[in-house]
């Protein structure tokens, strides 16, 4: 019998009443082979999104603390509940928000980080035989107040949970029963992979596999935690993601991901001074906004342009930080395009076979798909496109790569 499974369960598999009853049902079950359960919830369907849209009715930019004390409630809604439900089948179980659970953070609001998890009230609440269950994505800060770790940060709960009351694997339930080569709601042939590295499915994770949160596979990375991706609507084993160093990979793309979720900031004519692109993402990063694929671009005389994208949230942001940045370097100004997208092609057998790139963009070109501009690392390919061309490309890439064999 395992010490400790610690389990996650995604906004659809606590979507209803009848979903939070069948949740119910799969964690005691669980409990037959386990001393211990901690299970992690996010907010029931789409009550965040609910919630956020509230919050935007009243400002565009709202107060980032009474945001997150805002959206934090739909968790506690989905642990309450889960709670209620295994109490009323005769196992005892209790609710915890994730400051009563010790889950400490940075003070930024809606994008912190975790710092620590304080596990007394775990250990006690364990050691009293209780299943718990918890709210993710929230935390608390120095301040005694709430915090909130991102969208699909309960993802990063569950697994820096697991690092802190030692449990090997974190098993995350979701609509999907694992991870696939790529999103199998948008292209047919798409294949489920038994297992997959922590470095290709944080890259696919970043760039836009919505299966799991970039920073929940950084810290089963950093912890050594298997993070297995389930079904929550049928049995049977989904993708483990750990680490599969000694593996030499048959193929040089794992898979192909394409994020809709993609926006561009251009800088007009900043003066040619050393320090100024320093200046403007050192006020972004201070914010907490995700920069990607920057150019700079070099104009007539001692002026150049400053380009990069960021998340299409982020843009009403990043746009306000650089033209307060723009107007105190003496640059023209500020232009935006939310009209993108960005698809790319990720794997470790990048490595060590030339010609992917190649590959991949007369892939692009041969389909008169246009490439906006291209971002790499050593085992990650990615191309800003037409946001309209976006489905197409992904289609084109998993074909090309001949991901469906």
């Amino acid at each position: 019998m395992k010490e400790i499974i610690v389990q996650k369960f995604g906004g659809t598999s606590v979507g209803s009443i009848e979903r939070i009853k069948a949740v119910a049902d799969r964690v005691i079950k669980s409990k037959e082979s386990a001393k211990n359960i901690v299970v992690v919830v996010s907010a029931m369907g789409k009550s965040t999104d609910h919630l956020v849209g509230l919050a935007k009715e009243i400002s565009a930019q709202p107060d980032p603390r009474e945001y997150d004390a805002l959206v934090s409630t739909g968790e506690n809604v989905s642990a309450s509940l889960l709670a209620m439900t295994l109490i009323e089948q005769g196992y005892p179980a209790v609710s915890l928000t994730g400051p009563q659970a010790g889950v400490r953070t940075e003070t930024l609001h809606t994008k912190a980080k975790i710092t620590d998890v304080v596990t007394d009230r775990l250990k006690d609440e364990m050691s009293s035989g209780k299943i718990i269950i918890v709210s993710g994505f929230q935390g608390l800060n120095a301040n005694n107040d709430i915090t909130t770790i991102g969208r699909g940060g309960s993802d990063t709960s569950a697994v820096v949970l697991a690092a802190a009351v030692g449990a090997d694997e974190c098993e995350i339930y979701t609509d999907v029963d694992g991870v696939y080569t790529t999103d199998p709601r948008k292209v047919e042939n798409a294949r489920k992979l038994e297992t997959i590295s922590y470095d290709e499915m944080l890259e696919l994770a970043s760039l836009g596999a919505g299966v799991l949160h970039p920073r929940a596979v950084e810290c089963g990375k950093e912890n050594n935690i298997v993070i297995h991706v389930r079904s929550s609507f049928e049995d049977g084993e989904g993708t483990r993601v750990k680490e599969v160093d000694t593996m030499e990979s048959s193929r040089a793309v794992t898979g192909v991901a394409m994020s809709e979720n993609e926006a561009i900031v251009s800088v007009i004519k900043v003066p040619d001074s050393p320090g100024n692109a320093g200046k403007l993402f050192t006020e972004l990063g201070k914010a907490g906004v995700n920069v990607d694929m920057i150019i700079q671009s070099v104009e007539q005389g001692d002026e150049n342009s400053i380009s990069f994208s960021v998340q299409r949230d982020d843009l009403l942001q990043a746009k306000t930080i650089s033209e307060e940045v723009a107007k105190a370097l003496n640059a023209e100004g500020v232009e935006t395009d939310d009209n993108v997208a960005k698809v790319s092609v990720v794997g470790v057998g990048m490595l060590s076979r030339p010609g992917v790139a190649a590959k991949m963009f007369a892939a692009l070109g041969d389909a008169g798909i246009n490439i906006l501009r291209i971002t790499t690392s050593e085992i990650k390919i990615s191309c800003a496109i037409p946001r309209d061309q976006a489905r197409e490309a992904l289609n084109i890439l998993h074909a090309t790569f001949e991901l469906d064999a």
